[in-house]
């Protein structure tokens, strides 16, 4: 290089150091303990968005943890796409703040955990959120109210209903695989989810998390039957959303698990046809994931992470341009995306079967799961405890085959109605119903669903709806719907006796979609 192309290189290398060098440096991440309106301090971490010059500021995405989890505390932690839960990383690269906290009871909060409360965990968020407001990188519409939306999954999703119905200063909501009501997600057809309990309780005590007393209640009762007390059934009632979800007038983003046995597809969906109720911007998306294991092609993975920026984009941002797309997403047992203008999408002929004359043997063998395969990804080290959570094609079994003539997109609860007698030492029994995909031998969304029955020696007829199911029918397929008399999910505690069955009537219900 010659001397003056040399100068010249080295002055313009100098000149580039010294704006760098005199350039302000990046907002600085910090953590502090506010303090609950009940006294309890709550241990929280602000994150500024990626870049962020001292003295800009930004809009505040609050993100909290699951049960038995603790805050997120890696800035660039990445989107779990086996959750849904969006990285704090990419919320940071994408130009917002991000706040994580442990909830009372959690890791080194005071307090103990109240399951989401509206009158405990929701007022501890509602502390941060004026705390928030005094940070110099926080975006504010007015004083003491910055520009707030929030984001989590499972008890992280909870936290975004108590809050938003609380705290009017909550501009927008993303909750993933959170519930609509703690009595039906854990005690559908007041059957105790024994796996789901026990894995809860587990979870808890690892993490040293202080619970309330009735939690610990409910464990020791779900090993001793499968029905609660009245007053621990009150308490996970009292726990809502449930009709407190009226009270929320934002956009809501709703992500859900085609494969969460814990808080099911319906739980969405419940708390869809509420919000839709308050006319507001709302989007369902369902994906293969959440509070269990996708077993089959988990499709495209990265639509969680832009739905869930796209929605922030448009309603935290309030950028205009941005496009949050259609009001519902979803996909199949095979990982082919699907999406419609409305939920649900129009319906079509559903598939229906009958069969009469059938008995069924109560007892624990043959029954539905565990899953013994091997698993791989994020739950792989888990495979002995979390295939408990996983239906399975059962041996014991009463068999229901239906058959698609012409292809067929299957979408919504199937209703099982069963004419039947039986006798057992215990008259008051649970059944179990699962749909299995004859191609591959799976059970669709690793699903199951109790039916209380009588088991009193007379004629008795019952109409149930099961869990919700995603699934291409092709032209000849077929899909074999099961009722046993056992499950992993939940312990029926089958003890001896009959059931028959003088008629079985199956319908799976179907629409018109869009691929």
């Amino acid at each position: 290089m010659r001397g003056p192309v040399r100068r010249a290189a080295l002055a313009a290398a100098f000149a580039v150091l010294a704006t760098l060098a005199a350039a302000p440096p990046s907002a600085l991440a910090r953590d502090e303990f506010v303090q609950a309106p009940d006294g309890a301090q709550i241990h929280a971490y602000f994150f500024p968005a990626a870049g962020l010059k001292p003295g800009k500021r930004a809009p505040t995405v609050l993100e909290g943890p699951g049960f038995g989890g603790t805050a997120a505390t890696n800035p660039e932690a990445p989107t779990s796409t086996a959750t849904g839960v969006i990285g704090v990383g990419p919320l940071r690269s994408n130009g917002y703040n991000v706040l994580t906290w442990n909830p009372p009871g959690f890791g080194d909060s005071g307090g103990i955990a109240e399951i989401d409360s509206i009158d405990h965990e929701a007022p501890a968020v509602s502390a941060l959120i004026t705390w928030l407001a005094g940070q110099p990188e926080a975006q504010l519409d007015k004083k003491g109210d910055p520009r707030v939306g929030m984001a989590g999954g499972s008890y992280g999703g909870g936290i975004q209903f108590a809050t938003a119905e609380t705290d009017r200063r909550v501009d927008v909501i993303t909750p993933d695989i959170a519930w609509h009501s703690l009595v039906t997600s854990l005690y559908k057809a007041q059957t105790v989810k024994t796996a789901w309990a026990q894995l809860l309780v587990l979870a808890s005590a690892i993490k040293g998390q202080r619970d309330d007393p009735l939690v610990a209640q409910g464990f020791q009762e779900s090993q001793q039957g499968f029905t609660l007390s009245p007053d621990v059934e009150g308490f996970f009632r009292s726990r809502g959303p449930g009709d407190l979800v009226s009270r929320i007038h934002i956009p809501t983003l709703l992500l859900q698990g085609t494969v969460d046995t814990l808080f099911t597809l319906q739980e969405s969906v419940d708390n869809f046809r509420a919000l839709r109720r308050n006319h507001v911007p709302l989007k369902l998306v369902w994906f293969c994931g959440g509070h269990g294991v996708c077993l089959t092609n988990p499709g495209d993975t990265g639509r969680i992470r832009r739905s869930v920026l796209a929605w922030l984009g448009r309603y935290l941002k309030r950028n205009p341009k941005t496009k949050t797309g259609p009001e519902f997403e979803w996909l199949d047992q095979r990982g082919h995306s699907y999406a419609a203008r409305h939920y649900p999408p129009p319906s079509a002929k559903p598939l229906t079967a009958t069969r009469s004359g059938q008995q069924l043997q109560v007892g624990p063998d043959g029954g539905s799961g565990p899953y013994q395969g091997t698993l791989t990804g994020p739950f792989a080290e888990f495979g002995p405890v979390i295939g408990v959570t996983i239906a399975t094609k059962a041996t014991n079994a009463v068999n229901v085959p239906v058959r698609a003539h012409a292809p067929a997109t299957i979408l919504g609860a199937p209703t099982l109605t069963l004419a039947y007698s039986g006798t057992s030492s215990h008259a008051d029994a649970r059944i179990l119903a699962q749909v299995v995909d004859d191609r591959t031998g799976r059970v669709l969304g690793n699903q199951i669903t109790p039916i209380a029955v009588q088991l009193d020696g007379g004629e008795h007829t019952v109409r149930a709806p099961l869990e919700i199911v995603s699934a291409h029918a092709a032209r000849g397929s077929s899909f074999t719907v099961q009722i046993v008399a056992q499950s992993g999910i939940y312990n029926a505690f089958p003890v001896d006796g009959t059931v028959s069955f003088s008629h079985i009537g199956v319908t799976l219900p179907t629409v018109h979609a869009r691929g």
